[in-house]
């Protein structure tokens, strides 16, 4: 199992985060008010005959709302740190699940299953309850619906790769009727700082980890990747891999990007003055350009373009 977990937050929130020494406070809510309209949608096909929706009407009642904060299982997620870490200029926050549950033992983990459809086996259970009306079968039915609704969500979401922490009630402060899960700093492990980030983020974050014993790491794009990398206070690279965060093996001796071999260079930076000139010489847009040709060729071939559209 992961036992590292990501929380993307903005450099604001991560400071009132940890207002309290020794401690950090995430933000929890109740499905109801997820900025996903369809959460606790995906249970079953609703297109089914009256006796058997009246049935899960009556055993289902209404879903228990029950205060869940979302983590994602990487930080390397670009649409996350623009949706949640302003715009890469917050943070990620590592955080280690299993120490997190040494705490909080009656607290559930689970990762969402994205899809399209409600789950298949959770309509033969509703059938069952409706037709052969045998208490477990109504519990196994409350007990699937709850699971779906909680840990599933429509496959448009996918790219969040998120986890959730389910929490009781009774593991809750509320704060200005704001509720919090509190825990201990030594449950987060890193922190990260997005591309953006200002140097007073920077600093501030620094610090923080310094205080808490935790890695300090800065976001950096990758040029020959969609996929970012990270760099730490003396300059190391590391990137996330097979769920958790190391050092690269090799890295680019000119512009430090991690590299999957063993090499001198990244593919950009290998493109020597010769290569340059080659590919100009070879370049026939350059030769057009000589000859003032190009302007009437660039013409032409919209022309073509548009008459084939």
């Amino acid at each position: 199992m992961q036992s590292k977990i990501y929380k993307y937050l903005g450099a604001d929130v991560l400071e009132v985060a940890l207002s309290k020494s020794g401690f950090c406070s995430f933000k929890c809510s109740y499905p109801k008010d997820f900025n996903d309209p369809y959460e606790l949608f995906l249970t079953i096909d609703y297109a089914q005959d009256p006796d058997l929706l009246a049935t899960y009407k009556d055993t289902i009642g209404e879903l228990p709302q029950l205060p869940t904060t979302c983590f994602s299982k990487s930080p390397s997620v670009v649409p996350m740190w623009a949706h949640y870490s302003h715009n890469h200029r917050g943070v990620v926050v590592e955080f280690n699940e299993n120490l997190f549950s040494e705490y909080f033992p009656e607290v559930s983990f689970g990762d969402v299953d994205y899809r399209d459809d409600a789950p298949e086996g959770l309509l033969e259970l509703l059938m069952r309850a409706c037709r052969i009306r045998k208490p477990r079968y109504h519990f196994l039915l409350q007990q699937a619906v709850l699971s779906a609704a909680y840990y599933t969500k429509h496959s448009y979401w996918a790219y969040e790769q998120e986890r959730r922490l389910v929490a009781r009630d009774q593991d809750i402060k509320k704060t200005n009727g704001i509720m919090l899960i509190e825990f201990p700093v030594e449950c987060i492990s890193a922190i990260i700082v997005g591309l953006r980030a200002d140097d007073q983020t920077k600093n501030q974050v620094f610090k923080l980890s310094e205080d808490m014993d935790a890695e300090y790491y800065e976001m950096s794009i990758s040029k020959t990747s969609a996929i970012p990398y990270f760099v730490n206070s003396e300059k190391s690279v590391f990137r996330y891999e097979s769920g958790s965060i190391s050092m690269c093996e090799y890295t680019c001796e000119e512009c430090g990007e991690p590299l999957s071999g063993q090499s001198a260079s990244c593919s950009l930076c290998a493109i020597k003055s010769h290569h340059k000139l080659e590919a100009a010489m070879n370049n026939p847009l350059r030769i057009l350009e000589r000859y003032g040709m190009l302007d009437g060729y660039y013409k032409e071939m919209q022309a073509i373009s548009r008459d084939k559209n």
